[in-house]
């Protein structure tokens, strides 16, 4: 997530939350905002982001690693709002036979929210 613009701009899904999704995600992110300069990139602790691929990957760019203090999760507050909506909002009300399946209504709602939903943060602009 931007935090300036609270926009989605990389994810990824996969049947196991691991060091591979975290980066794949990462590298989506950086290559969609055209390998910007003196990013900040802050997450909680868990072990895919301060693993050594993980951090390597971020070295390579230049990128600095922020982490959440511990059992904290109000320093990541945006991005844990966001999963909790999309949980509620999205996930939890259907029920999904495929990961294809999940995978479209996970785009379709990160499609509205990036371009559709107003973010009080912002003014409540889109």
């Amino acid at each position: 997530m931007d935090l300036f613009s609270r926009k989605i701009i990389g994810w990824n899904l996969y049947s196991k939350h691991d060091v591979d999704l975290i980066k794949t995600a990462f590298e989506k992110a950086y290559e969609k905002r055209k390998y910007p300069k003196s990013l900040v990139f802050h997450s909680d602790r868990g072990s895919e982001y301060n693993s050594i691929s993980f951090t390597n990957l971020l070295e390579r760019y230049g990128i600095c690693q922020s982490f959440s203090k511990k059992g904290y999760p109000y320093d990541n507050a945006c991005l844990e709002s966001f999963f909790k909506q999309m949980k509620s909002e999205e996930i939890e009300r259907r029920t999904y036979k495929k990961i294809k399946e999940l995978y479209f209504s996970c785009f379709e709602y990160i499609q509205r929210y990036n371009n559709k939903r107003p973010h009080g943060s912002l003014g409540y602009l889109y």
